[in-house]
């Protein structure tokens, strides 16, 4: 028995088999874009811990940030004695979330708490119920994150009922046909049949689909979508969760559509590995709940925001917003030869260092190959390489490897890309 099997066997005892497993593999060390199991076998990492690892596994600036304030103090809780880190962190952040308006920040730990808070804030800034989020968007596994996520297997499968007054429109994915007056035709027959648009709260969307299937935004729908929302007095929140922190080529994805949000969420690679996320939005809406309303016994972490703090400082300092572009077009331009030979890869698509393949039978966009998807994802891991796969239909591959990657390990993965899936057709 290998050690990797050993801990594979241990783990399916230890753990509920509501938590997946989608790699037998166990990981021992790390470092930047690069992973080594029980086993002592390598891996080039495409994943970066579903996109936390922007700037890689253990960068060393990090590590020391985190080393330094282990030795100051662990935890006192943000709510009760606050400390400086936490400040700076604010600060920093209510600095880099785009707008002119000024902004203030909630700490929280995970992006799911992030979504349930930005709700929270919504709704008490409007007095309003009503939330509106999209089909294949994903925002989280607690409840009413749940509720927003438009995708039932696994995430919402047998936990009903869910929170009310969350409704569902399609999102723009020109790929399947879905246009942007298409979309907002659905909110109006929206606010027509189900809800006025004067009792919501708030609307909710990611400027990259995320889980669903790294479909790009628009600009006329963000664009649309602001102008909807300053309309009827709706708060328009940002999920960039995935997407922030350099992974588009910006600092956060919006920057991209010169539109302002009310409310934007984060996490993920905001403290390059330690659990932190975030709420920033203007400072006139996060400031509507009363004290008290907001917190968390482990929100704003002191080692995660020093984390943070070093995260920010290495993103400015290596420029990791334009390795983002660098790195994204060398792997569409791969991903875009691949297709041309290839009739499997039916869309190629991305925004910056976000980029997916949509994998379909003989170029059919309404044919999806999950099978192939799922058998690929295997097939790597076994040439060395660790990939997700996301989409409504399971059938998208996508790239999340750290931005702080080389140049030859990003080649060395696409090497072991393609000869994985020449091995599967």
């Amino acid at each position: 028995m290998t050690a990797n099997s050993d801990l594979h066997a241990r783990r399916n005892a230890a753990f509920t088999r509501g938590i997946g497993a989608m790699l037998p593999l166990y990981v021992e060390r790390a470092r930047n874009a690069e992973l080594w199991d029980a086993d002592g076998k390598r891996y080039i990492d495409f994943a970066g811990g579903i996109a936390v690892v922007n700037t890689g596994h253990v960068h060393p600036r990090v590590a020391a940030a985190v080393q330094q304030q282990l030795e100051a103090f662990s935890h006192t809780c943000l709510m009760i004695t606050p400390y400086r880190v936490a400040i700076e962190l604010a600060e920093q952040l209510n600095a880099l979330v785009p707008g002119p308006t000024p902004k203030k920040t909630l700490l929280v730990t995970t992006g799911a708490e992030a979504i349930e808070n930005a709700i929270k804030i919504a709704r008490a800034h409007t007095q309003r119920p009503g939330v509106i989020a999209f089909g294949g968007g994903f925002h989280g596994r607690t409840y009413m994150a749940m509720a927003l996520t438009g995708k039932v297997m696994p995430y919402k499968l047998g936990f009903g009922p869910f929170p009310g007054d969350v409704y569902h429109v399609p999102f723009p994915i020109e790929y399947h046909g879905t246009s942007v007056d298409d979309t907002f035709a659905a909110l109006d027959h929206l606010f027509k049949y189900d809800i006025e648009p004067t009792r919501v709260a708030a609307i909710v969307v990611e400027p990259v689909m995320g889980e669903g299937g790294f479909y790009v935004a628009p600009p006329a729908f963000i664009q649309r979508l602001r102008a909807l929302c300053n309309q009827y007095g709706i708060v328009l929140i940002a999920d960039e969760i995935q997407t922030g922190f350099a992974r588009t080529g910006c600092m956060f994805a919006l920057e991209h559509y010169g539109v302002e949000a009310d409310l934007t969420t984060m996490a993920k690679s905001l403290a390059g590995g330690f659990p932190l996320a975030a709420v920033v939005g203007k400072a006139g809406i996060m400031d509507a709940p009363t004290p008290g309303g907001l917190g968390g016994t482990y929100a704003g972490s002191p080692i995660a925001c020093a984390a943070a703090l070093a995260v920010l400082e290495v993103m400015r300092e290596e420029n990791l917003p334009e390795r983002a572009n660098h790195i994204g077009a060398l792997v569409t331009r791969r991903l875009e030869t691949l297709q041309s030979s290839l009739t499997c890869i039916g869309d190629v698509r991305g925004l910056g260092g976000m980029v997916a393949m949509e994998l379909v039978k003989n170029r059919d966009p309404h044919a999806s190959d999950a099978e192939l998807t799922k058998a690929l994802v295997q097939q790597a891991a076994k040439n060395g390489l660790v990939l997700l796969s996301c989409g409504v239909y399971g059938n998208v591959i996508r790239f999340l490897m750290p931005l702080t990657a080389s140049d030859e390990i990003v080649h060395e993965g696409l090497e072991i890309l393609e000869r994985s899936l020449r091995e599967l057709i």
